[in-house]
């Protein structure tokens, strides 16, 4: 085998890594508390602490827009995802497009180790 070949095997691996769902890598918690700050202006992760968006204690499970007394967006309420890591990756990164007109104004977030530090993070906060 060629360094040319070589070369180009460890250039494929690598694209292949960058492009890899963060629902896929394994995040940091801490560092996606830091990542949560940029969410908590409308979300909280304390139970029955409602913002302009839900509270997103025990998100992993539930199913979009049945949280009891929040009124969600009939874009949210019809869409029915459950949330885990893949569904709450796909959201993060644009929830536009995954759910048009839902009422989130966020433009999302692009960086997947980003999501994936957010997604454990939220992990952590189960009940």
């Amino acid at each position: 085998m060629s360094f040319a070949s070589i070369a180009r095997i460890i250039a494929i691996a690598s694209l292949s890594a960058a492009v890899t769902p963060a629902f896929a890598q394994s995040g940091d918690a801490v560092k996606g508390k830091t990542v949560f700050a940029r969410c908590a202006l409308c979300h909280d992760v304390k139970p029955g602490v409602k913002k302009m968006g839900p509270p997103l204690n025990g998100i992993f499970g539930r199913t979009s827009g049945t949280m009891a007394d929040f009124t969600y967006s009939p874009a949210m309420q019809k869409a029915k995802i459950r949330w885990d890591a893949k569904t709450l990756d796909a959201f993060v990164t644009k929830p536009s497009g995954t759910v048009p007109g839902t009422r989130m104004a966020f433009a999302g977030i692009s960086n997947p180790v980003d999501r994936a530090n957010l997604i454990a993070y939220l992990k952590t906060a189960t009940k």
